[in-house]
């Protein structure tokens, strides 16, 4: 099994390993970063492996569907987490929903200020049927917000990371760390010709169809898991709104990764979205990721 990268490698001390650095600390949030793309460029790998020798779908309680690479996906990045940082709190899909079906809480009743969020396998359902488009989720929450976070992308080779600032890169899971070579990414502003929007490929709903009609949309893009938000932190896309359910887990590496390159994710009303929330279950409400402030005012009034 692929081990977690030294944090030496990242930062002259270990600093992005003590939880109090997290928000005051740039090049610890920064190091956290790409310490979790790490984690979750060796999670990809063995999602490849499961891919390359084939692998068993099952069912869920609620309907969906989990995965042989998404058991062994979350069970190193549990294990890698759990290695750097003992006293992080994780919730992660698969164990959470094993919890659920045994009829146990998902997670504690309350939160400390750190903890992580990971889904192994974003995507499962374009996974089982040999989409390409899943993700490997992770993100450091400090205070309900995204502070540090990693999505990767392992059929394409590409890695999404967020700090305090953002960065990308193509590299396969085996690659040597030191040889990454890092792009930084931005958000562009909203192009006056209409703004290009995400949607996602398989959960399209009458809401977000409504609210998309009210922005000045020239251009409609489908994608599946987080890759939407990572799209929108290259500049690529500008919004991308979801009305229908999601969990905490689904969106907050993304988010982080959006947040660092300069852009936001609200919840309907304007406010930014929050993780933590245990007395909602983890489960999202409606969201918007948008590349461009200036539309999400012009949107909501300078008050929002």
């Amino acid at each position: 099994m692929p081990q977690p990268p030294d944090p030496h490698a990242f930062s002259p001390d270990t600093a992005f390993t003590d939880v109090s650095h997290w928000h005051t600390d740039d090049a610890a949030r920064d190091a956290l970063a790409l310490h979790l793309g790490e984690v979750c460029r060796h999670a990809g790998g063995l999602i490849l492996q499961a891919v390359a020798r084939g692998f068993n779908v099952y069912r869920k309680q609620d309907g969906s569907s989990y995965t042989d690479a998404d058991v062994e996906a979350e069970r190193y990045i549990l294990q890698s987490l759990a290695d750097y940082f003992p006293d992080v709190p994780v919730i992660a899909e698969e164990q959470s929903a094993a919890r659920a079906e045994a009829g146990e809480a998902i997670g504690p009743a309350s939160l400390p200020g750190a903890f992580f969020l990971v889904d192994p396998l974003d995507g499962t359902r374009d996974f089982a049927n040999g989409g390409l488009e899943y993700t490997v989720n992770i993100a450091a929450i400090v205070d309900s917000v995204p502070v540090a976070g990693a999505v990767y992308a392992p059929a394409s080779s590409t890695l999404w990371i967020g700090g305090t600032r953002a960065f990308a890169a193509t590299t396969k899971p085996d690659a040597p760390a030191d040889g990454i070579e890092w792009r930084s990414i931005h958000t562009r502003l909203a192009p006056e010709k209409g703004l290009t929007a995400l949607a996602s490929r398989r959960h399209g709903d009458g809401l977000t169809a409504a609210f998309l009609k009210k922005l000045p949309v020239a251009e409609h893009l489908s994608a599946s898991s987080s890759v939407k938000f990572c799209v929108i932190a290259e500049g690529l896309a500008d919004v991308y709104p979801r009305f229908g359910p999601t969990m905490e887990w689904d969106t907050a590496a993304g988010d982080a990764v959006l947040r660092a390159a300069g852009g936001l994710v609200t919840d309907e009303t304007g406010a930014a979205l929050t993780y933590g929330r245990t007395q909602d279950g983890y489960l999202n409400g409606p969201f918007i990721a948008w590349g461009d402030s200036r539309v999400k005012r012009q949107f909501f009034g300078d008050a929002a």
